[in-house]
């Protein structure tokens, strides 16, 4: 019998287990893709995966995954590293900036455990700041996908390209893909009032939580480049909010060079800089930042 990729990594969140099936595929099909892992999802992956020549587990070296991958780039393959985002973006950050960016090569890294998805493994394992972070350094496409469907596309897309991808994989998803693989922002709603952008996995909580408002709903499933074109076409009101699933106003910036010449209001909402120094469920977490629909819906309401 042959099992459905749900079937086969039951035990995982959906976007971690197609990256795990996807990957599979990739290495096979293209013989300039290579796979870069740390330990985490590795014990996933089929044997003939893991006994495959492209297939790279270095152990729980995270710092020496990104060396690797820059090295195996520099040899003209496409590396694809994967980890929890903690370990894939602060840990090695300078490896990040020498190895890839100041080598000038590109790389697909591909984290799992976005923010709180890990809470529950303690501070270690949330990264609320690896968007922010990354933003420091030029040339990076960054895609936060709110559905298995969307990652597997932006996976596939990534691995054919030679630049600079990160790709932000989380345990909460949106209840569809609402991406179709535009190069800019999806306008899931219109209204006269203000907009609102959702990014990733935040699309679901932020149309729950405007129902009955008349503002516009941006979907943001890549935020670097950020599209600050759709933003500024479908402006009907100088009010602006940013609902981001991680550290609140990274993409601020952004949105004030997108409407640099119009006098406009913009309320930053995310994952805040104090730390919850508690255990618990990403939910939870969510509820206790207010990035669940009913903290959404009072934040917005109180802004428009």
């Amino acid at each position: 019998m042959v099992l459905t990729w749900e079937q086969r990594f039951a035990d995982i969140n959906a976007m971690r287990a197609r990256f795990a099936a996807v990957i599979d595929d990739l290495v096979t099909e293209d013989p300039r893709v290579a796979a870069v892992f740390a330990d985490i999802t590795w014990d996933k992956l089929p044997e003939s995966a893991r006994s495959h020549p492209r297939f790279v587990n270095v152990g729980i070296r995270e710092q020496l995954m990104i060396d690797v991958a820059g090295g195996l780039a520099m040899a003209g393959l496409r590396p694809i590293a994967h980890t929890f985002a903690s370990f894939l973006v602060e840990r090695p950050f300078e490896q990040i900036k020498i190895g890839l960016n100041h080598q000038d090569v590109g790389a697909v890294l591909v984290s799992a455990g976005a923010s709180y998805d890990l809470a529950v493994d303690g501070r270690t394992h949330e990264a609320p700041g690896d968007v922010a972070l990354l933003s420091t350094l030029p040339d990076w496409t960054i895609s936060v996908p709110g559905h298995a469907d969307e990652a597997e596309a932006m996976l596939r897309a990534a691995a054919g390209r030679s630049d600079l991808e990160y790709i932000r994989l989380s345990t909460d998803t949106n209840a569809k893909a609402y991406w179709r693989g535009e190069d800019g922002f999806t306008v899931l709603r219109r209204g006269r009032e203000g907009t609102v952008v959702a990014v990733g996995p935040l699309a679901d909580p932020v149309l729950a939580a405007t129902a009955g408002m008349d503002v516009t709903v941006l979907y943001a499933p890549r935020v670097r480049p950020f599209d600050r074109e759709t933003l500024r076409k479908t402006l009907s009101s100088p009010d602006v909010a940013l609902v981001e699933p991680y550290l609140t106003g990274t993409s601020a910036a952004e949105v004030g060079a997108a409407l640099e010449d119009v006098p406009h209001r913009l309320l930053s909402i995310g994952v805040p800089a104090k730390e919850l120094r508690r255990y618990g469920t990403p939910q939870e977490h969510a509820a206790a930042y207010g990035l669940d629909a009913k903290g959404l819906r009072e934040r917005l309401a109180r802004f428009f």
